[in-house]
């Protein structure tokens, strides 16, 4: 029997914690409380869930918050590595489950004190987190020591063969900063953003200014997958994956791929694009809206086009009057991102991604019919399209 994931699983809960800059509670705390507000909010008890997926990342084991918020045997269980790519991986882990009969409900879920805590602007400097330090031994010398320099590095070629400017990079972080103004749940509600105050903005790694630079957020998220004939007897409109996908580029490294023939080309992107598009028979033209992976500005505009919105140079021009505001082309990130709402490394635009189907975002736009939802940038990544289930 071949399954493919066309249809075959929906999004019936979503969770959060507040998004703060020192949480004052553990991650296992912020776990739980995200974890059992998504549980609420689809209308089920803990005791139904039987799956759960995170992040390698994560510092919460899953069995210490199924302990933790009641949550009973568990039948499914996984991590997705890879950092902010585990986004959409571990909904892909969680539509596997339930389209296979796995698990019934599964959570997917992550936490970090990410400003508190364990600083993740910090890279290689800090703490060491992942088995990648092996590889970054090789740009240390350099001084190439923070995903913020990794991400310079590309950029900065970017900018060189598509004559994109820092001025280009400054509409994107303006532009979604005018989302997260009317977000209460945003770090940068009621803070506005010009673009003379971008250019004025310190340099962190040229190109790269303070505003083109994510939050350090301490903040959980949380969903809850089933399939699509379970969700339509829950509480709230269940947000329905058209598709969703995982791929690794040639030459893949996390973040630092550095050795490619061109460090501007990020096949794995592309792997997904295709995937998405084929799995769910829709085209850029039928994406209403797009929640785009942002921890850097530059990389919402390299997703503009592997996403196929416009070619190869041209998304300097597409992110312009308004085109990727509500009312543009291309609504994107409507809650404010990662770079104004919050760092929840890409969960809080899942999250987000649900809310426009069920047409409840405080930045709504007329048509939300479909959604790409994707995640990090320069890993192995993964995306998703969501749909409204009839």
């Amino acid at each position: 029997m071949s399954i493919t994931l066309k249809d075959q699983a929906a999004i019936v809960g979503i969770g959060a914690t507040d998004f703060s800059k020192n949480s004052g509670r553990s991650d296992l705390q912020l776990a739980c409380e995200a974890v059992r507000a998504a549980i609420a909010d689809a209308g089920l008890k803990p005791s139904q869930i039987d799956g759960m997926t995170t992040f390698t990342m994560d510092l919460t084991d899953d069995i210490e918050v199924a302990r933790s918020v009641g949550i009973g045997g568990l039948t499914f269980q996984s991590q997705i590595p890879h950092g902010g790519g585990a986004a959409l991986g571990v909904l892909m882990q969680a539509a596997m489950a339930v389209a296979t009969g796995a698990a019934k409900y599964v959570v997917c879920y992550r936490d970090l004190n990410g400003r508190s805590g364990q600083r993740y602007s910090s890279g290689v400097s800090g703490n060491l987190i992942t088995s990648d330090a092996i590889h970054w031994s090789w740009y240390i010398p350099s001084g190439l020591m923070t995903p913020t320099s990794w991400v310079a590095m590309v950029t900065r070629r970017y900018m060189h063969e598509t004559g994109t400017t820092s001025r280009d990079l400054g509409h994107v972080a303006v532009s979604t900063r005018r989302h997260a103004v009317v977000n209460p749940d945003a770090i940068f509600y009621q803070r506005p953003l010009t673009i003379e105050e971008h250019q004025a903005s310190r340099m962190i790694v040229d190109p790269l200014r303070l505003y083109d630079c994510c939050l350090e957020t301490d903040g959980a998220c949380a969903c809850i997958v089933t399939t699509p004939e379970r969700a339509r007897d829950l509480a709230k409109p269940a947000a329905l994956i058209r598709a969703v996908a995982q791929g690794a580029g040639p030459d893949q490294e996390s973040m630092t791929s550095f050795y490619r023939p061109d460090i501007t080309e990020l096949p794995e992107l592309g792997i997904v694009a295709r995937q998405l598009y084929e799995v769910s028979g829709l085209r850029p033209d039928d994406v209403d809206a797009a929640i785009l992976y942002d921890a850097f500005t530059s990389i919402v505009l390299f997703q503009l086009e592997a996403y196929g919105f416009c070619k190869r140079g041209e998304a300097k021009d597409f992110v312009q009057n308004g085109n990727i505001e509500v009312g543009g082309r291309l609504p994107v990130n409507t809650h404010g991102g990662q770079l104004s709402e919050a760092y929840i490394h890409g969960m809080n635009g899942v999250n987000e991604g649900v809310r426009l189907i069920r047409g409840t975002s405080r930045n709504q736009p007329a048509k939300s019919d479909h959604v790409l939802v994707t995640a990090g940038v320069g890993v192995p990544s993964s995306a998703m399209i969501l749909g409204k289930l009839d």
